[in-house]
């Protein structure tokens, strides 16, 4: 595709890439485009699992297009559906997300990359929030990280805007695994292959119940989840591959998920 955001499709995977040169900044076009991108990943049954990435060596995501914005692109303009980066405010997205981090990932793009379920980190890779720099809030970050990371970490980050390499990154626990560049996107589709072949009633699930856990008591989201309240849990308790799960287990053999 051509445009600022290029997508590939292998069976049930989608690769992303925001590919807008120099530095992969996103605009309000492009974050209005990742929306309608990652709203159709969401109700396309036929796909599974999602990974995003940036073009180049250089640039995961630094964020917010600093020169749109001097060119009148408002910082509380549309950003479309999904909110900036088209991720971080898409309800019920219940499907994985992989982050292959292939460069400098800072501001709006650590907030992308905190959007998604597993991240993945070329070695050279490198994180900030630099927004207290230019007089401006790191707002997503601001919520998330401090759930993420230790927050006095997080708050570091925050206050300071320094920059983290992909090591230190890894020791506080938002970045899974640290790759060289070369083998970065091969070990993001092996994930994917992976997480493709799971049960993706259970991924829903899973995802939906996370969310909730997060402003709720362990207490509320257990009864929420006993007394099938959360949409996912009533189609997976409902469903040919909760039976499918246990003939599987019954039988010694591998489980062949449909995804209802």
């Amino acid at each position: 595709m051509t445009g600022p955001i290029r997508q590939r499709r292998e069976g049930g995977i989608l690769e992303v890439t925001i590919d807008r040169p120099k530095a992969n900044a996103i605009d309000l076009v492009t974050s209005r485009i990742m929306g309608e991108i990652f709203r159709d990943f969401r109700d396309d049954d036929t796909l599974r699992v999602a990974i995003v990435t940036g073009a180049g060596e250089k640039f995961f995501c630094p964020g917010w297009d600093l020169k749109a914005a001097a060119a009148g692109d408002a910082v509380d303009g549309d950003y479309g559906v999904g909110g900036f980066g088209g991720m971080q405010e898409l309800r019920d997205l219940n499907k994985p997300i992989i982050c292959a981090v292939n460069g400098i990932c800072c501001g709006g793009g650590l907030e992308i990359a905190l959007s998604t379920d597993l991240i993945l980190a070329a070695g050279h890779a490198t994180f900030a929030l630099p927004e207290i720099r230019s007089g401006t809030v790191a707002d997503a970050a601001s919520i998330k990280l401090p759930k993420r990371i230790p927050y006095h970490i997080a708050m570091d980050m925050l206050l300071t805007g320094r920059w983290l390499d992909a090591a230190e990154a890894h020791r506080w626990g938002f970045v899974n695994e640290i790759l060289p560049a070369d083998r970065l996107m091969d070990r993001a589709w092996e994930l994917a292959r992976l997480l493709e072949s799971g049960p993706p009633l259970v991924y829903a699930a899973i995802k939906e119940v996370v969310r909730a856990a997060e402003g709720e008591t362990f207490q509320a989201t257990m009864n929420r989840i006993t007394k099938r309240q959360f949409r996912s849990v009533d189609i997976l308790y409902s469903s040919e591959d909760q039976l499918e799960g246990a003939r599987a287990f019954a039988e010694k053999r591998d489980p062949v998920w449909k995804g209802r």
